[in-house]
């Protein structure tokens, strides 16, 4: 039987979901007598929670998400910037200055509300689609590209697998990627979008709005083909370069990099990913509200926009919003990475017998 002091910690820690994480380390450092003698209900249940929550796709689950919600809020500002400026076509010059000088707007005409305007819509996306995104590319790893347990991949096999976890990760949280671009521009000061509404409506609101009112579930899944098609190739360029710098900035009879190494691979590999394939995202903005009262463009597919937006606005049309985007990558890749490595090893360190991977 444990010792009266560990089970009265196990009821607190039922009330905190910290203490949880805390007793999970308390029950790994146990001598090996205790052990050896018989368990409490409860005692079992944390030693079987340990074990789950250790194993390495539910590690990647977890850690993943957290690493969502980190990276998103560090840089929701230069967020709403990206997509304010992404929604404009040739005529449309609200958003048209510096990125100072925009955010000072946003700031003027909304206060702290308008930094963090759908945030919290982005942070119920970018929970599970991050943690659908790495325990998936963990998951595709170890059943399908590996030859053998923790083999190294070789670039290509990285960007395949990469490219698999993020469409996976598309499908499971498009509708709400949707609703937040639409929350993101309801409150910005385009003329085309009339008079502000004393109340704005909410994420469930709109999502059911949208689907009543613009075609049911295809309404909620407008765009997902330029989402895709951008998707798959960033996420593969984020995971391989990021792995390849990772290991290229680990020194010799080192097996991690440090914090601040780690921190540098994230941005380089976020850097890399979203300049490539940023066309794309400004696709997926513009279909997204391609339905909505006084800013709908009515393309009638991903050529023809592609072919109205250069006829109309140039290459330049293609990469609106690219700077407040690549100004946000470095913070928000490199926060990414570097919580969901803490998270993780964390979390697969709770099983004495598992070492870390590299993901």
């Amino acid at each position: 039987m444990l010792s009266d002091e560990t089970g009265l910690a196990g009821h607190v820690c039922c009330m905190n979901p910290i203490l949880v994480v805390a007793s999970l380390r308390l029950t790994h450092k146990q001598t090996q007598s205790e052990v050896a003698k018989p368990l409490s209900v409860y005692d079992a249940r944390v030693l079987r929670l340990r074990d789950w929550i250790s194993q390495p796709v539910v590690a990647a689950f977890c850690a993943g998400g957290v690493a969502g919600a980190v990276s998103r809020t560090v840089v929701s500002p230069l967020e709403r910037l990206k997509i304010l400026m992404q929604v404009q076509s040739a005529g449309r010059e609200a958003y048209k200055m510096s990125v100072g000088q925009a955010l000072g707007k946003m700031w003027r005409e909304e206060g702290w509300r308008g930094f963090m305007r759908g945030n919290g819509t982005n942070c119920i996306r970018i929970v599970p689609y991050s943690a659908v995104q790495f325990s998936s590319y963990n998951f595709y790893k170890r059943s399908i590209f590996e030859p053998h347990p923790n083999a190294d991949l070789s670039p290509l096999s990285r960007l395949v697998c990469g490219g698999l976890a993020g469409v996976t990760s598309v499908f499971f949280t498009y509708p709400l990627d949707i609703v937040r671009t639409r929350l993101s521009i309801q409150s910005a000061s385009f003329s085309e979008l009339g008079e502000k509404p004393k109340r704005l409506p909410g994420m469930w609101e709109t999502l059911k709005h949208m689907y009543k009112t613009e075609g049911g579930i295809s309404a909620l899944y407008r765009g997902i083909v330029p989402t895709v098609a951008g998707v798959a190739p960033y996420v593969g360029l984020n995971f391989m370069v990021y792995e390849s710098v990772r290991k290229y900035l680990t020194y010799e009879n080192e097996k991690n990099p440090g914090n601040l190494r780690k921190l540098l691979a994230g941005a380089i590999s976020g850097a890399v990913a979203q300049t490539c394939t940023y066309p794309f995202d400004v696709l997926r903005r513009r279909f997204q509200i391609n339905t909505m009262s006084g800013m709908g463009y009515q393309y009638k597919g991903v050529f023809d926009a592609v072919r109205v937006i250069v006829g109309q606005e140039g290459i330049r049309g293609l990469y609106k919003g690219i700077v407040p985007n690549l100004l946000k990558v470095a913070p928000s890749m490199a926060s990414s990475w570097l919580s969901f490595e803490l998270t993780r090893d964390f979390l697969t360190g709770l099983r004495p017998d598992t070492e870390p991977d590299i993901l």
